[in-house]
């Protein structure tokens, strides 16, 4: 299993702070490739900018697409433009890839197929998702912290690797900045429907 796909399983099965947005889900899901490629030295970071290395074969398809969707040209791309590239609908691609292999909801489905909670299974992928979630793993503990998934009955550790706190702090800032165009978003549909609405 990957830390994208982790993440995901905690985001549906740990209780968090209000319902995961799909497009936080999104953001942090492309960290997470970023933070697992790093880790199998796919790439490296200057500053905040990807430098890819050789392309590998992960054993894992998503992985691998990640891989090959780095930017190879210099001056390459900044983990920012990564994760808002990367990240566009990647959660709905999560959830038929797990969907499809049966780790939702203990079958196998072809796409297209919508898992439904009721269909939550107690499958090998979910598992491996809650033991390392339960250990307050620190990538996973903070990609998901940045969702509002958290549990505090421990403290979270720091990871302690320059890079990975680089693609941590991006994510929760694209995350942070994605929730305030929403909100922007709330508050001028609101502001419409009143114009509309008209004096009572």
């Amino acid at each position: 299993m990957t830390t994208p796909q982790d993440l995901f399983l905690v985001s549906l099965d740990v209780p968090g702070d209000h319902p995961v947005e799909p497009g936080d889900l999104s953001l942090a899901l492309a960290g997470a490739e970023l933070i697992d490629l790093l880790g199998a030295r796919a790439l490296t970071l200057e500053g905040e900018r990807i430098v890819p290395g050789p392309l590998l074969t992960t054993g894992d398809r998503m992985l691998d697409e990640a891989g090959a969707a780095l930017v190879r040209k210099e001056p390459y791309e900044t983990v920012e433009d990564w994760l808002w590239r990367r990240g566009e609908g990647l959660a709905t691609a999560y959830r038929d890839v797990l969907d499809a292999e049966g780790q939702l909801s203990g079958k196998r489905h072809r796409w297209p197929h919508r898992v439904d909670r009721a269909e939550a299974a107690d499958t090998p992928a979910r598992r491996h998702a809650a033991d390392r979630w339960w250990s307050r793993e620190p990538v996973l503990a903070g990609l998901a912290g940045t969702l509002g998934v958290q549990d505090e009955r421990q403290p979270e550790e720091e990871p302690g690797d320059e890079a990975v706190v680089t693609v941590l702090v991006a994510v929760g800032d694209a995350v942070t900045e994605l929730t305030a165009v929403r909100e922007r978003r709330r508050i001028e549909n609101a502001a419409f429907d009143n114009i509309w609405r008209g004096p009572s």
